[in-house]
């Protein structure tokens, strides 16, 4: 990517897509191309349609999504499904006849088995059972991921796509029922604290292991991948390490200085036991997670209790 090409963002006001804007403005990128959802509805191929063929478009970076934790997949399912899949190929399609030169397609880690072989290497797609409650959310990555390959292969398109792992980081979602796991504990143990709560409550039985990514070490990639990579197979995005999740409420617990109790429900879902990746292509080719898990989650916690909008009372 030259510094003056335009670059189309979508997603820019959620934690990804604002996380790959900081990244392109640090690196000096100049011509940055955004909408929010109320300016463009991307579920609508007309409205997505003309937006395209208005604007002289060189380089997407889709990561414009519906997305949320175990319960909102479980509650959502439809949503989940309708939404995505068509934001992605609305986008995809429109990319294609406007001839961008090139785009990036954001994944998840979702799309891979249940029970996947760890850790969970690109060629695990489509080995085996979904984890049930994702398995809307997996179906429609897998679709973008898939159409990306068929465009590539029928039109000579330059799309490519990566799978982050579980993100967290500067704007994140943090509703007690919607957020991911991370966000997630972060409010209920702030809340704990300014209410003096004498236990914070963590679904599951705290033993399945999961690996996070700050997010703005994904949009490090993400940019990386734009100009390195150009290729069909999709490529991990992780940080190479993982904790349980009584680990992670620990942490964080000692991070914001929580002095009560854990206390873990196993009558709620675990969901998937163990998901790390297996990232050795995207480090093959040179590339480096930047931010450890404490920091990181130090640096988010700052930004939390700055944000008053993001947190939920």
């Amino acid at each position: 990517m030259k510094t003056n090409d335009c670059i189309y963002v979508a997603g820019n006001n959620g934690m990804v897509g604002s996380a790959i804007c900081r990244g392109l403005k640090q690196s000096g990128y100049n011509n940055i191309l955004t909408m929010s959802s109320h300016e463009l509805d991307l579920t609508c191929q007309k409205d997505t349609n003309e937006f395209f063929k208005k604007n002289k478009i060189d380089y997407v970076f889709l990561a414009a999504a519906k997305v949320g934790g175990i319960y909102a997949n479980q509650s959502y399912p439809a949503d989940f499904l309708y939404n995505n899949m068509m934001i992605e190929m609305n986008v995809l399609h429109a990319a294609y006849e406007s001839k961008v030169k090139k785009l990036l397609f954001l994944g998840s880690s979702c799309i891979y088995p249940k029970m996947a072989k760890q850790p969970i290497s690109e060629d695990a797609l489509l080995t085996g059972p979904l984890e049930p409650t994702n398995e809307a959310y997996a179906l429609a990555k897998i679709s973008g991921l898939k159409y990306c390959q068929y465009l590539n292969r029928q039109y000579n398109t330059h799309f490519i796509s990566c799978m982050p792992t579980n993100l967290y980081g500067p704007n994140d979602n943090y509703h007690p029922e919607n957020s991911h796991v991370l966000p997630s504990l972060l409010n209920k143990f702030h809340e704990a604290k300014v209410m003096n709560y004498p236990q914070v409550i963590v679904w599951g039985d705290g033993k399945p292991l999961r690996e996070f990514l700050y997010v703005d070490d994904l949009a490090d990639a993400c940019i990386f991948l734009m100009n390195n990579y150009d290729g069909d197979e999709t490529i991990n995005v992780g940080s190479g390490d993982e904790v349980t999740i009584q680990q992670l409420a620990e942490l964080i617990k000692k991070i914001v200085d929580y002095e009560g109790e854990i206390v873990f429900d196993d009558s709620k879902p675990n969901g998937t036991p163990r998901k790390r990746l297996n990232i050795n292509k995207l480090l093959d080719m040179g590339w480096r997670r930047k931010t450890e898990l404490s920091r990181g989650i130090i640096s988010t916690y700052k930004e939390y209790l700055t944000n008053d909008s993001r947190r939920v009372k």
